[in-house]
């Protein structure tokens, strides 16, 4: 076999890399480089953050590792019986590739995951070298995400969180039972274990850092995962259930939704067509109302069609609204907020404006035009 030079293994890794969507740079704190001292601070040196429409960091290097692995996942294009061109990356290739580009402006930091090579073990050792040196031999300020694998002593996950600013660990798939029959190889009590563990060395440095100014960090913008949406029988409900039960478990910053998207090569047990993505969006949307918006799972789920799943046509919370019109018309001027954040069309922002300023004047109709773009949608909830 040739050897790849490191233009081909970038194209085959970072195409690889793009099936993952857990990607986000948000909630971290930043390191400074005043003094002259540090690479890749992002402060005090003019960068900022892009993020695509959806909420994904842009600005990050995303590749794997390596796209080999001993796992044979259904659902993963990179599984063991996959017929794609492998690539592999040194650890010391990775660090001079994230350097290299952010010299040159391209990057603010790196999101790093891999196949699982030789063992859990072995492959978590390789995405924490990369991480420390770049951390500790090169004095590298930027973001870096590291993808945990579940199955990895604890001690090399602890490793991770010193020198990364998010440490993730995807559930993969929303039920059970869809892992068992999708990734037999994985577990859902591993994975959970994991995702407990992670979050106790969380809670547990920024309880230090309040209490000791040279505490180390660990994993400052905490910890997010991914769920593969339409790769099993898994419904909208079901979803959301999960993702809430992982928000509330294991203090999540992020659930990422992925469309499942097929590949070369198929199994036999996986559907022939991708699942709308709008679906996606819809579930990124109805996430928002349960972190942001005050909605329950049970709520969520009282707007799906009766099958479990969320309509397409319109997003979650109108759907709730239509089915539950005696809430409406809600009167903008007494109201309390929890109320107004169940109007179709009034964001958290337009909210707050709203019960600042009627504590002042009557709110009219013309008010709410200039609060909301989306008059049409609450001027009959109102």
């Amino acid at each position: 076999m040739a050897q790849l030079s490191t233009r081909e293994k970038l194209a085959i890794l970072a195409d690889a890399a793009k099936y993952d969507a857990s990607c986000a740079s948000s909630g971290t704190a930043k390191r400074d480089s005043r003094g002259g001292k540090g690479v890749g601070s992002t402060e005090g040196m003019g960068i900022c953050h892009a993020y695509a429409p959806d909420g994904r960091c842009i600005s990050l290097l995303k590749i794997l590792l390596t796209n080999s692995c001993i796992f044979d996942c259904h659902y993963c294009i990179n599984r063991k019986s996959s017929n794609v061109r492998r690539a592999r990356f040194t650890a010391q290739e990775v660090v001079q590739l994230t350097l290299a580009f952010y010299k040159r402006n391209y990057i603010e930091g790196l999101f790093l995951s891999s196949g699982i090579i030789r063992s859990s073990n072995y492959t978590m050792e390789q995405l924490v070298e990369v991480a420390r040196a770049l951390r500790e031999k090169h004095d590298f300020r930027g973001y870096i995400h590291l993808k945990s694998i579940p199955d990895a002593d604890p001690e090399l996950v602890r490793q991770a969180g010193l020198h990364a600013d998010r440490v993730s660990i995807n559930v993969e798939l929303p039920t059970a039972a869809g892992l068992k029959r999708l990734a037999p190889e994985k577990s859902v009590g591993r994975i959970e274990d994991a995702m407990a563990s992670l979050k106790s060395s969380i809670v547990e440095a920024r309880d230090a850092t309040t209490r000791f100014k040279s505490a180390p960090r660990f994993a400052p913008a905490g910890q997010s995962t991914q769920m593969i949406i339409g790769a099993d029988a898994a419904s909208d409900g079901d979803i959301v259930g999960k993702a809430s039960m992982l928000y509330d478990r294991f203090a999540l910053r992020r659930v990422y939704y992925s469309a499942f998207s097929p590949i070369p090569s198929p199994s036999a047990v996986l559907p022939l067509q991708r699942p709308p993505l709008m679906r996606e969006h819809r579930l990124y949307q109805s996430d928002w109302l349960m972190r942001f918006y005050g909605f329950t799972p049970k709520e969520i789920v009282e707007a799906t069609d009766g099958d479990g799943m969320l309509p397409l046509d319109i997003d979650p919370k109108l759907a709730w609204a239509l089915k539950f019109r005696d809430r409406f018309p809600v009167d903008l001027n007494r109201a309390p907020k929890e109320d107004l954040l169940r109007v179709p069309g009034l964001g958290t922002k337009a909210v707050e404006r709203l019960l600042k300023s009627r504590r002042w004047r009557t709110i009219m109709l013309a008010d709410v035009a200039r609060l909301t773009i989306s008059l049409a949608r609450c001027a009959h909830s109102s």
